[in-house]
């Protein structure tokens, strides 16, 4: 019994930590500059906030799958950013 008890303890800080790993992503394109870019990362915040949605409707029990997919929504809008900074750059070529 004691040895569930520590199991479920272990794996809920585990969540906890790999959960403040993939934070909400930021809206941090210019809208003005990429509007298409800027929408994109705004689709992927809702994406990113439905997916919060489930994991409480589920009590968080998806297997993992739902907070990877979450990791990869921040990936998402980290490359988002990178493509207005480069389109920024190469404006002027």
């Amino acid at each position: 019994m004691r040895n569930i008890a520590l199991s479920i303890t272990a794996g809920a800080l585990m969540l906890s930590g790999i959960a403040a790993y993939a934070g909400e992503p930021v809206l941090n394109v210019s809208p003005k500059k990429h509007p298409n870019i800027a929408a994109a990362q705004r689709l992927s915040r809702n994406a990113y906030d439905k997916i919060v949605d489930a994991q409480r409707a589920n009590e968080w029990d998806m297997d993992g799958h739902a907070q990877k997919a979450k990791e990869l929504l921040d990936q998402v809008n980290n490359e988002l950013k990178l493509a207005a900074e480069a389109a920024n750059r190469n404006k002027g070529k």
